[in-house]
């Protein structure tokens, strides 16, 4: 694998652990709770709405709202981690693809 293909990989992998608990933050999943009038909150009332008047257990705002409060467990990150280093490894691809296509027509 070339160094940037690699790094890209990296880049990708620990950007996203360390995004994910701002965009949680930022959306309104907080350690304190359910921000109010947020897109979490939002989340929270239609899962409440769907369900009965409960938000359930596992779902995905429950979910989102435990990684909130206590951050990421350590399955958690290990999926953040895959997903941004899919991301990465995407973002290297396309970059060498489009180096190649540069030199071939240039």
């Amino acid at each position: 694998m070339d160094p940037w293909t690699v790094a890209t990989v990296v880049g990708g992998a620990v950007g996203a652990v360390v995004a994910a608990p701002v965009v949680l933050g930022a959306i309104g999943f907080t350690s304190a709770g359910i921000a109010a009038g947020s897109y979490a909150a939002g989340m929270m009332s239609a899962a409440a709405v769907a369900n009965g008047g409960a938000v359930a257990a596992g779902s995905t705002v429950a979910v989102l709202q435990a990684a909130g409060a206590a951050g990421l467990s350590g399955a958690a990150t290990a999926a953040v981690t895959g997903v941004g280093a899919a991301a990465g490894a995407a973002a290297g691809a396309a970059g060498a693809a489009v180096g190649w296509l540069t030199a071939k027509i240039f």
